[in-house]
């Protein structure tokens, strides 16, 4: 398991939960380079567990190592990240919430630990947030530290592109990790290529790099591979030092999408907005019997909004959208993730679909 520091934030834009919330479980096999507080070793034989559950507002996603070093030592890994947030905002701001939990130990060396709770407004493609990372070492008394986030993102169709800031003080100096990357989820291949910087006039500067790549062999089996290198993480002793890995995956639940043959054009047509004024575009959908819907999509983070109800069963959306493909789903009576019908689709990437929107 090898999380970057901002790569499970790509699974809450990239990879949108649709028809409820999605599970997904693996276990990797693998060999490469393992790294536990002071240092990092060649592993032959890693097993490496992952489990995650996405909704529309809500991540977990827990996942650990297992990794055969020389003289038959053994280290292990284990991270946990949750984040939520609220459907509803003040001004267009939605607050979220989020923490992660990670240790490391050898079976010959000491254990490490850290963890971190972060409370973020988010609004559009921006999220701003405040909270506290600490860290404890064996034999080592732990430590705090005050941690400010900014981050953004682009999407467009299966590629996103990501920008996050973090300010760290601590023991009464500050550091900053500047953090870019790009991620792709196409039908066979999920990849990404993160880079980050660490500034800090005390602490020291330094820079890392690291690309991973995963193909889908069958639906339910991937090779994947990875290199580059990690920042020092100073809460856990863990050293800056470089890595490079590859394993076979198996998951539990089938890849959707993957066929022999792909179609070359979709039976169906997206959706084409109508529009309204300058700078605002309307969709409208025929549900019989309905008493509620509301839409969900990626341009608001897949948080429901209401549609008006104009008559003849017809309900309708005023949106405020730059011209662009988006991807969405209808909510019907608060609870039923709905895909319009007559409207082209594609895989969300956990085995649902999303109709597709095109303003022109």
């Amino acid at each position: 398991m090898r999380m970057g520091p901002v790569s499970f934030f790509t699974l809450l834009t990239l990879v949108p939960a649709t028809l409820g919330a999605q599970r997904q479980a693996s276990l990797g096999v693998g060999t490469g380079i393992v790294r536990y507080a002071g240092g990092s070793s060649f592993s032959a034989l890693t097993v490496s567990p992952a489990a995650q559950r996405l909704s529309p507002i809500t991540y977990l996603g827990v996942g650990g190592a297992v990794s055969l070093l020389e003289s038959g030592v053994w280290a292990s890994q284990g991270r946990a990240d949750l984040w939520a947030t609220l459907p509803v905002g003040t001004a267009g701001i939605r607050p979220a919430v989020g923490a992660t939990i990670s240790g490391s130990t050898r079976s010959d060396g000491v254990a490490a630990g850290s963890g971190a709770a972060m409370i973020e407004g988010l609004r559009g493609n921006i999220a701003l947030g405040a909270g506290i990372v600490t860290g404890v070492i064996e034999h080592v008394p732990g430590v705090g530290a005050l941690r400010l986030r900014g981050r953004a993102w682009w999407q467009r169709d299966a590629t996103q592109i990501s920008l996050t800031t973090e300010a760290t003080r601590l023991l009464g100096d500050w550091y900053t990790d500047v953090v870019g990357g790009v991620a792709f989820d196409g039908a066979r291949t999920v990849g990404s290529l993160w880079v980050s910087g660490r500034l800090s006039p005390t602490y020291g500067s330094s820079g890392a790099a690291s690309v991973t790549l995963q193909y889908f062999l069958t639906p339910s089996i991937a090779v994947e591979a990875s290199g580059g290198n990690y920042l020092r993480d100073p809460f856990q002793g863990l050293p800056q030092a470089g890595f490079v890995a590859g394993a076979v995956r198996v998951f539990s639940v089938r890849r959707a999408g993957m066929t022999r043959t792909a179609p070359v054009q979709p039976l169906l047509q997206p959706l084409v907005a109508a529009h309204r004024g300058a700078d605002t575009v309307v969709v409208r959908f025929r549900m019989p019997a309905a008493r509620s819907v509301a839409i969900a999509g990626n341009w608001n983070a897949w948080t429901p909004a209401a549609l008006r109800a104009v008559g003849d069963d017809i309900w309708e959306a005023a949106l405020r959208l730059p011209q662009g493909t988006y991807y969405f789903n209808l909510v019907v009576d608060g609870q039923d993730w709905v895909v319009p019908g007559g409207v082209a689709t594609i895989s969300d990437g956990m085995g649902g679909v999303v109709a597709v929107l095109n303003v022109l």
